[in-house]
């Protein structure tokens, strides 16, 4: 019977690389695995073509003789592989899904727990507008887990043994084998680790820290602003068996202020003037958020809305050098009762520019009608 040529059986041409015959014998034994073809004669006979031309191609030496020879008998000293051969080429080829074999699985240098970084935890801090403008210290309390003072973070006394697990040779997993597919679950002997403890801390239980209260003052920078984040190094739960804390991030809220207004890094007020005062200028005193006085000068003829800058008087700049400025809003001041005196000098006065005001007719005269305009 003439056998086909090995090349034709794999697929590939005569001048393929040693790493194309691989490829192309990991696809063939894996369509054609008794396994994934079971009571299947002919998938079982096509597995067993693919394993004897791999056999023979993989090998430099036996591919020189079959490339010369061909399928002569006893020509290249090359003959069919038994079924133990072709699971073991089978097993090579795939051992990279599979994975190594239980006894060559990593495992630690040394038995014994492994260092984790504990996690980061957050916590909210509300401000008013003040401590934002001045900045404050201000005192945490947070529940986290904390180093166990009782082992120091081992979790085990000074005169407790660790040795590997005898059951998954200290990989903290045991491997099964199906057919072709190998599957792995971590061990029962040792929960996993890959270590066992002789005896463990009383006090931690062998978890090497323990959850309770913290408290420590934190300083919050001058002009810090709503929904900004805090980072406090090493101040979240801390890391397992000698790990790394975990970081504590503070997110900020700041308040509104019935007052005073932030624009970036500007602080805005209105400032509410009589008529008089923004007809004739003056000087005025406002005082900051931070209870300073600033002198300012309200030139004549200042409408409303003008907005007069006090340069650097805003919040200190986080992202950057500097202070914003504060900002100065003017408003009119209306009165809603006036004397009659006032209301005598004022009514001359809307005579002298040519209106004239009758809240009984509830007219609304040329005066008034130039703002409505």
């Amino acid at each position: 019977m003439n056998k086909k040529d090995f090349y034709e059986t794999m697929g590939v041409s005569k001048t393929a690389s040693t790493e194309e015959i691989k490829a192309a014998y990991r696809k063939l034994a894996m369509k054609y695995h008794p396994d994934r073809n079971p009571d299947n004669k002919e998938a079982e006979e096509k597995f067993k073509e693919a394993a004897e031309a791999y056999e023979v191609l993989s090998n430099p030496e036996k591919r020189r003789a079959y490339d010369q020879y061909g399928h002569q008998e006893n020509q290249g000293g090359y003959g069919a592989p038994d079924m133990g051969d072709i699971f073991k080429n089978f097993e090579d080829i795939f051992g990279d899904i599979f994975g190594a074999q239980q006894g060559q699985r990593r495992r630690s240098k040394k038995p014994g727990p492994s260092p984790k970084r504990g996690h980061d935890l957050t916590k909210d801090l509300t401000l008013t507008l003040e401590e934002s403008f001045l900045g404050i210290s201000k005192d945490i309390k947070i529940y986290r887990f904390m180093v166990c003072e009782t082992c120091k973070g081992k979790g085990m006394p000074e005169d407790a043994a660790v040795t590997a697990c005898s059951e998954c040779q200290g990989t903290g997993q045991v491997g099964y084998r199906h057919g072709i597919f190998m599957y792995t679950q971590s061990c029962t002997s040792c929960n996993g680790t890959g270590y066992k403890i002789s005896k463990t801390c009383g006090t931690c239980k062998g978890q090497s820290r323990i959850q309770q209260y913290d408290s420590f003052s934190v300083t919050i920078p001058k002009g810090i602003f709503n929904n900004a984040e805090l980072r406090l190094a090493g101040k979240g739960d801390a890391g397992v068996f000698g790990g790394e804390s975990g970081d504590l991030l503070i997110h900020i809220t700041v308040l509104s202020h019935k007052k005073f207004t932030r624009v970036e890094d500007d602080l805005e007020c209105a400032l509410h003037l009589t008529y008089p005062q923004l007809v004739l200028g003056c000087q005025v005193e406002v005082e900051n958020i931070d209870g300073s006085k600033e002198t300012i000068k309200i030139s004549k003829g200042t409408p409303v809305g003008e907005r007069i800058v006090i340069p650097g008087k805003g919040f200190h700049k986080i992202r950057g050098k500097g202070r914003g400025n504060l900002v100065v809003i003017t408003q009119c001041d209306i009165p809603k009762k006036l004397s009659t005196e006032a209301e005598d000098t004022l009514k001359n006065y809307s005579e002298l520019i040519g209106t004239t005001a009758n809240a009984s007719e509830g007219a609304i005269t040329s005066f008034f009608k130039k703002f409505l305009r």
